[in-house]
């Protein structure tokens, strides 16, 4: 061992050396009720760093969204939805709909050019939205495979931070799924910090953040 590595353990021994070890693992906190000020604050943080990732977002309301998602496709375009979508969202998709039931292949599900979800929280913190993949989000590679991605995001899903996010998904319906974590288009970049978009996964992501009830 390095004298210098050796210093370093040392100094860190010394530091630690009137620390008593804590058996129990520590519980991070969780926000409490926020008032209207607060949670307008939080979508508002929310927005901006989903936009920093270079994804679309768009504030709508419940009632206007399946006139809204009716606007986002042009004719010939062929679009996939997970089972569970409520049948109104998939209804009013004004393109050819292919619902996922897990049988897809990777070929078939790269043959569309996009995809609707739901998802269970947003994280305004991170700008991070999370799918637990129960009714309405479908398996892994639909949000993973086809080209575009158009997630629905409820208002009351989106909380402050990561630890917040976590106790919630903890206690959902969908606790103990596989869980895939999306901040903004998948992208990613060489030696040369050119930034590629859409390696291994959507290039654009179009999230519809909406009051009420979806």
């Amino acid at each position: 061992m390095s004298a210098a590595r050796e210093a370093i353990l040392g100094r860190v021994r010394s530091a630690l050396a009137d620390v008593t070890p804590t058996p129990e693992p520590v519980v991070p906190p969780v926000t409490s009720a926020l008032t209207g000020a607060e949670e307008a604050h939080v979508l508002d943080v929310f927005v901006e760093r989903v936009v920093d990732y270079k994804a679309v977002v768009e504030r709508v309301s419940a009632a206007d969204l399946p006139a809204h998602l009716e606007g986002l496709f042009a004719p010939g375009q062929k679009v996939l939805v997970p089972t569970g979508l409520p049948v109104e969202l998939a209804a009013a998709l004004p393109v050819p709909v292919t619902e996922d039931e897990g049988l897809l292949s990777a070929a078939e599900l790269d043959g569309c050019d996009a995809v609707v979800t739901l998802s269970a929280v947003g994280i305004a913190e991170t700008g991070t939205i999370v799918l637990d993949h129960t009714a309405g989000q479908g398996r892994r590679a639909l949000s993973l495979v086809p080209d575009r991605h158009v997630c629905v995001v409820r208002t009351d899903q989106v909380v402050p931070d990561v630890p917040e996010a976590v106790a919630r998904l903890a206690g959902a319906v969908g606790a103990g799924q596989p869980l895939t974590w999306i901040s903004g288009p998948s992208a990613t970049s060489d030696i040369e910090l050119d930034r590629v978009e859409g390696v291994h996964g959507p290039r654009t992501l179009h999230v519809l953040l909406v009051d009420g009830e979806a």
